[in-house]
């Protein structure tokens, strides 16, 4: 969709016109949905993420300036939508159990089959959340430290920390 279309649809769906809402959900739910499930790791949440990225969308739409590129605004908007359902996630289950060792929660990695050659996506996958999170921001959508502890919560030097981690454990998955 070309980006004078693009602004005719954003105002005509903040006006309330569903169908130019739905047009604007096809151009760019593609997209989003790749960006939850890097963040996610996981298909059915990065679906479910995708979907409350865009109700979201539909109910803050009146609201978006035409500051940005709509793409940069709903981009910003389904990050914070991954990331805040992580931490309501974490405090819900702080509340279920309390773990005396945390790296026992960490899932086990199986050794890849000889000769099978793991893809970066797949190694990301299992990447802890919080590594692959900054990992995602940082490395692949091109935040810098500062704006990832900002959108997550963090300190800069823990996103930094969790860079390195990531890096490192995607390196040794990508070596085997």
């Amino acid at each position: 969709m070309d980006p004078d279309a693009l602004s005719l649809e954003v105002r005509r769906a903040q006006a309330g016109d569903a169908d130019a809402f739905a047009a604007l959900y096809r151009a760019h739910a593609g997209r989003v949905y790749a960006m939850c499930l890097r963040l996610e790791g996981d298909p059915a949440a990065a679906e479910e993420r995708t979907q409350d990225v865009f109700v979201r969308a539909w109910d803050r739409l009146p609201g978006f300036r035409h500051e940005s590129a709509f793409s940069t605004w709903l981009h910003r908007l389904a990050v914070n939508v991954v990331l805040a359902h992580r931490r309501a996630t974490w405090r819900r289950d702080l509340r279920v159990a309390v773990v005396e060792e945390p790296e026992l929660l960490e899932s086990p990695r199986a050794a890849p089959d000889p000769g099978t050659r793991m893809d970066l996506d797949a190694a990301m996958i299992r990447l802890p959340p919080g590594a692959r999170a900054v990992f995602v921001l940082h490395d692949i959508e091109g935040y810098g430290h500062a704006e990832i502890a900002e959108m997550t919560g963090i300190a800069e030097g823990t996103s930094k920390a969790q860079l390195f981690r990531a890096r490192r454990l995607l390196r040794r998955a990508l070596d085997r």
